[in-house]
């Protein structure tokens, strides 16, 4: 690959002080220590309308929603830390995702996901560390063409795994989550290489 690869890092989350937005970061630094160039996304930046046809065919694609989806399209990879809401996945991530699979004139379906090699995480001040809520984005993700990869972590009682200035207190933890940036870069490298 003559360039590096370009990675999406985000958290389904809107909250300011979000364990998931430390734990993506976390995750990020792994891939630019890999070899790949990332970009770190709020989602709370680019709010969009709960997804309605009837609105969609009456105005469009919301401009945030094609921000997102442009955003997608512009990455090889992704790195998605996802918090547990109600043993499932968020309503921020699962509206970003609904809208970004729309489909767009001149544009193949699903384009921003097929092909997209990502790696999921999550933390919650549970003792699952949110994993259940990992099943249902696996599924979603795969469902539309993403490779999401088999190892995924789950950092549990998030209120007290990490130091002040973002990272993880357990340094096995803090080298798994670096290394899910790290094994998305590696495989991008590959699959390109």
């Amino acid at each position: 690959m003559s360039a590096k690869p370009r990675i999406l890092i985000f958290a389904g989350s809107t909250r300011a002080d979000s364990y998931n937005k430390k734990l993506v970061k976390i995750a990020g630094l792994g891939a630019e220590k890999a070899g790949a160039q990332v970009t770190y996304l709020d989602l709370k930046t680019i709010p969009m309308p709960l997804f309605d046809e009837d609105w969609e065919q009456a105005e469009g694609l919301p401009p945030n929603a094609r921000q997102f989806k442009d955003l997608l399209l512009a990455h090889q990879g992704l790195l998605i830390a996802c918090p547990e809401y109600n043993s499932s996945i968020t309503a921020v991530l699962k509206n970003a995702i609904d809208w970004a699979s729309r489909p767009v004139q001149g544009e193949a379906p699903l384009a921003c996901f097929k092909g997209k090699v990502c790696a999921l995480m999550s933390a919650s001040p549970g003792a699952l560390g949110g994993l259940r809520g990992l099943i249902p984005v696996r599924s979603i993700l795969e469902n539309i063409g993403v490779l999401v990869l088999p190892e995924q972590v789950a950092v549990s009682k998030a209120h007290e795994a990490f130091t002040p200035e973002g990272h993880l207190k357990d340094d096995r933890q803090q080298a798994a989550i670096e290394n899910l940036g790290a094994q998305v870069a590696s495989l991008l490298l590959k699959l390109e290489g």
